[in-house]
């Protein structure tokens, strides 16, 4: 839809989407508005009045299909110009930042993670769930029970033996061996202890995410902190408690060639390895409401591989992969990352650094997932603010007690991930152990980016009672946490079928994704068919490299996921007619071909004394095996050259002694 943004240098118009931010939508503004235009001084509103207009720091992450705009709605901008000197309107001298590309940074990109939630009046009219969400809404959730021998009554009765049970029942739950209730079973605990329609009261959202930042605007008139602070807008202490609750239930990875390839890596190099789960989430009938994360491809980042730990480069084509990715019919479910170390005993084994005497995850690896789960939260009808905690996973490769290389699933909990948020916490030289850190910073003064609240943690002392304890300056992990299950399906059957193609970032061990490569995959070079249904293009890896060479349209990128996917014989057909697909053939063809090795004569001219000496040496020549690497046949020949060259001139020096 199109908005116009009148400001005081003109009206603009900007093309966006209902889901777009207001961050983004000022993003797109600044080419048109003049360039000495301060970022950090705009502000925007719905009518002329200055008394309602907001920092964009303050909406920046604020949609704008939540705030009711629609397409010709005029949005009000106003800004300070800088002056020629790249100072302040009020001739204060600044500096605003910027990208390697050029383009500022707005005020709220250089904070925390994410900014203050907006509350949202009634979020079940605006928030759009997931299919998945709407469909175990509608689900009654309720866990059948046969007659026992307790029930005295007909087949058509019922009584308190039989009745059905709550899907958060604790009984039912210890029974099956279930340690953490499911989301949807969690949210029909809470809803009826918030909200109780017989007594005619109006519905609340019954989830609510904590917030452990200090509030901005707040309605006391004192000045915004740090300058000033009151008990409305500061944060109440925080009592870690274990979550209860886990947003996903089970990990499940469609074929374990998936986890081989991924492993694979750290076979061949013993450096970890990272790589980001792309897959989809269904219902996992072993839980009540239960929500499983099915992974069908494994995505590699830019990355540098040590031996004890990984160093992510920057990854400047994920929205790309993502969009690959959707075009397939998957998103982003987690992240996974190998900590394995060979035991030296040479039958496959490997040390078990993760148990109960040492850890399970590190505090460090606690704050990358939480920062992660940050930036994927899950939108939810049921939350004030309408998105509540994320279903994106962590799993982690590693030794067993048994020295085989085994999986492990975690998620983490709401408090963790808004601790990391507010800057509360930090991780420690020590994996068990968590930091709160200091409200100073390292210079001794007062942080103004971070306000540090009482934290406090339960626990069962050594005389069994249970006992509040101070969190500063540090406290256990397993507070922030939860665990999931993992497995592998019994008949597999794996949205892409054709392994092989070359994982990409893997040029340190010699894989590369090159066109040769992907006309091998295709099978367009020596007289091979290609298969009828497209299960040739079925690979992830495969659908990455061939849409980031920006031949196909975003039509025939659709329709080439779609084949790669669906296996659908007729689709095949019309991806091979179209344009795109032909010119991407003759490219493979014609593109990408190694240079066959020339077999090197060894018996070329040496240089030597005599013609005659160099002629009946040479033929006495060993010839070396055409198989052997370059460098070897090179230096057999430079020892043949020497020795040949030796004997030439002691042969020389024996007839000039019998000359004399």
């Amino acid at each position: 839809m199109l908005l116009r943004c009148r400001g005081p240098d003109g009206t603009f118009r900007v093309t966006v989407e209902p889901t777009t931010t207001f961050g983004q939508l000022i993003k797109d503004l600044l080419p048109q508005l003049p360039s000495t235009v301060d970022p950090r001084t705009i502000t925007v509103a719905n009518s002329p009045n200055k008394a309602t207009a907001k920092p964009i720091r303050d909406v920046s992450h604020v949609k704008i299909g939540v705030v009711g705009l629609k397409h010709g709605d005029l949005v009000f901008v106003d800004y300070q110009h800088g002056n020629a000197t790249n100072g302040t309107a009020d001739g204060q001298s600044t500096t605003t930042a910027a990208r390697l590309n050029g383009n500022p940074v707005l005020p709220a990109e250089d904070g925390p993670v994410d900014t203050k939630s907006e509350r949202i009046s009634r979020p079940w009219e605006v928030v759009r769930q997931s299919a998945l969400d709407d469909r175990l809404d509608r689900q009654d959730g309720k866990i059948p029970r046969a007659r026992g021998r307790m029930c005295r009554h007909g087949p058509k009765g019922m009584c308190d033996y039989c009745q059905p049970l709550d899907p958060f029942d604790p009984k039912y739950l210890e029974e099956k061996k279930i340690k953490y209730t499911s989301f949807h079973a969690h949210l029909r605990k809470v809803n009826a202890a918030t909200n109780k329609p017989e007594l005619g009261a109006s519905y609340i959202p019954p989830l609510v995410e904590p917030y452990y930042r200090v509030m901005r605007d707040c309605p006391s008139g004192h000045p915004p902190w740090p300058e000033g602070i009151c008990s409305k807008c500061q944060p109440s202490a925080i009592t870690l408690q274990p979550q209860p609750f886990r947003m996903v239930d089970h990990v499940e990875f469609s074929s374990p060639s998936i986890v081989d390839d991924f492993i694979d890596a750290w076979r061949k190099t013993g450096a970890q390895r990272l790589g980001y789960l792309y897959g989809r989430y269904t219902e996992y009938t072993e839980v009540p409401l239960g929500v499983k994360a099915v992974v069908e491809a494994i995505y590699e980042p830019p990355q540098v591989d040590e031996l004890d730990g990984i160093t992510q480069n920057p990854w400047d084509n994920q929205k790309d992969v993502d969009a690959v990715a959707k075009l397939c019919g998957l998103e982003p479910v987690g992240v996974i990352w190998t900590d394995l170390l060979d035991a030296g005993h040479g039958d496959g084994s490997v040390v078990c650094k993760r148990h109960a005497d040492s850890y399970f995850l590190s505090s460090l690896e606690i704050c990358y997932s939480s920062r992660l789960q940050a930036q994927y939260p899950k939108p939810s009808k049921w939350s004030d603010t309408g998105k509540f905690s994320s279903n994106f996973v962590t799993c982690v490769i590693s030794g067993d007690e048994e020295g085989q290389i085994g999986i492990a699933a975690y998620q983490m909990s709401n408090e963790a991930v808004e601790m990391v948020r507010a800057d509360i916490v930090e991780p420690s030289a020590d994996p068990n152990v968590m930091l709160v850190r200091d409200e100073e910073e390292d210079d001794g003064s007062v942080s103004r980016t971070r306000y540090i609240p009482e934290v406090f943690y339960r626990k069962v002392n050594e005389y069994g009672a249970n006992v509040q304890e101070n969190a500063k300056p540090s406290f256990p992990v397993e507070y922030l946490f939860v665990t999931l299950t993992h497995g592998f399906p019994e008949q597999p059957n794996p949205v892409f079928t054709q392994p092989g193609f070359p994982i990409e970032n893997r040029e340190y061990i010699g894989e590369a994704q090159e066109p040769s490569a992907a006309a091998k995959a295709l099978k367009l070079k020596g007289g091979q068919k290609p298969d009828e249904r497209g299960h040739d293009m079925s690979n992830f890896h495969l659908l990455c490299f061939i849409l980031q060479m920006g031949i196909l349209s975003k039509d025939e990128a659709a329709l080439l996921c779609r084949v790669a996917t669906q296996h659908d014989l007729a689709d095949t057909f019309q991806l091979r007619a179209t344009e795109g697909w032909q010119n991407l053939q003759a490219i493979l063809q014609t593109t990408g071909e190694r240079i066959p090795k020339r077999r090197r004569e060894l018996y070329e001219e040496l240089p030597s004394l005599s013609q005659s000496t160099t002629t009946s040496t040479s033929t006495n020549l060993p010839v070396r095996d055409s198989g052997e690497p370059l460098a070897k046949r090179f230096a057999a020949f430079r020892l043949n050259e020497r020795r040949t060259l030796g004997e030439s001139s002691r042969g020389a020096s024996e007839e000039t002694g019998e000359l004399g």
